[in-house]
């Protein structure tokens, strides 16, 4: 071959090779670089919002103004809500409640629990799952649950003696309405209500009933104690059932004793207005909301929380029900 044509090809090859080079460096590093090295940008998936779950022991007016202010937090704060509730008060459907919430596997539940010895193992199934859980309104204090939101309701039982005290003067006759009996904050409630009265007056308590969440049953109750005792002073209710109650009967028979009552509500606060009701004792309930959800977002984070979160008692009569008003 001559020289000229061997050149020739030579420069070819060499100006071939040259290009191939240049057009494989970006898809190969030069030395020094990782071909596995990530690009400048990347795009991040949000992680799921939390999912906590609220399991009242029954459906009744009284817990929708704590989901009011559960469903403002949960926006506010980013996460989902189950909002679970049996029909009436009653422990078994609790208990398969919980274990749905369990097996759905929540971030995080809430409970009021109806009977806190038996629900304590199914709290502490949920804890050993990963689930933390806070009780409100009624404690489980031997389960493994994260913390307690409410108050101090042995406390709170004997702030009503008092109350119930100084409207009598020291002396009388009373009957008393209970919820669940098995509820510790019932039991809590009754114990600190009876060693003040018998401690501290002269006030006679003439029957207790306890009316298992049901409103018809604490009406009929009512009637068939004032029917045995016409002549009694006063009547306090324990629970959210025993109040709305004793509304309907003082509308019914036109009576102007004395009824005092536990947790705040709507229908509590207009008979308060409207003369039906002479007093509430409310645990800040339009709080909790807030603070089961904080709560529970800081315990599914691993952030340790207050075992106890006191929201005290404050008695709302006609002379101050006006400021409830800006509660909601």
């Amino acid at each position: 071959m001559p020289l000229s044509r061997k050149l020739g090809l030579l420069l070819f090859l060499v100006a071939g090779m040259t290009l191939v080079l240049v057009s494989c460096r970006e898809l190969w590093p030069w030395p020094g670089e990782s071909p596995l090295a990530p690009p400048a940008e990347r795009t991040v998936e949000a992680s799921e919002p939390k999912t906590f779950a609220v399991i009242y022991p029954m459906s009744h007016p009284y817990f929708e103004w704590i989901t009011e202010s559960t469903e403002a937090a949960a926006k506010e704060m980013g996460v989902k809500l189950l909002v679970k509730a049996p029909d009436e008060a009653h422990l078994e459907q609790q208990i398969r409640m919980l274990e749905m919430t369990i097996r759905q596997k929540v971030d995080g539940i809430a409970i009021d629990p109806v009977d806190a010895e038996t629900l304590s193992p199914y709290i502490d199934k949920a804890v050993e799952a990963g689930i933390p859980v806070v009780c409100f309104d009624s404690d489980a204090p031997l389960s493994r649950r994260a913390a307690f939101i409410g108050s101090d309701n042995t406390l709170a039982g004997q702030q009503m003696g008092a109350l119930i005290d100084k409207m009598l003067k020291g002396r009388g006759m009373i009957f008393i309405g209970v919820g669940m009996e098995s509820m510790l904050s019932q039991q809590q409630r009754l114990h600190g209500l009876l060693d003040y009265l018998h401690s501290r007056t002269g006030i006679q308590v003439l029957e207790i009933r306890a009316n298992e969440g049901s409103e018809d049953l604490a009406v009929s109750q009512l009637e068939e104690m004032i029917e045995a005792h016409p002549h009694f002073d006063a009547f306090i209710g324990l629970d959210s059932v025993s109040g709305p109650a004793s509304i309907l009967v003082w509308k019914a028979m036109g009576l102007h004793q004395t009824a005092v009552t536990f947790d705040l509500m709507p229908k509590i606060i207009e008979g308060i207005k409207n003369g039906q009701v002479s007093a509430a004792l409310s645990r800040q309930e339009h709080t909790w909301g807030r603070l089961i959800v904080k709560r529970l977002l800081e315990a599914s984070q691993g952030v340790p929380v207050p075992e106890f979160e006191e929201t005290d008692t404050v008695v709302v009569s006609p002379e101050n029900v006006r400021e409830t008003d800006g509660w909601r």
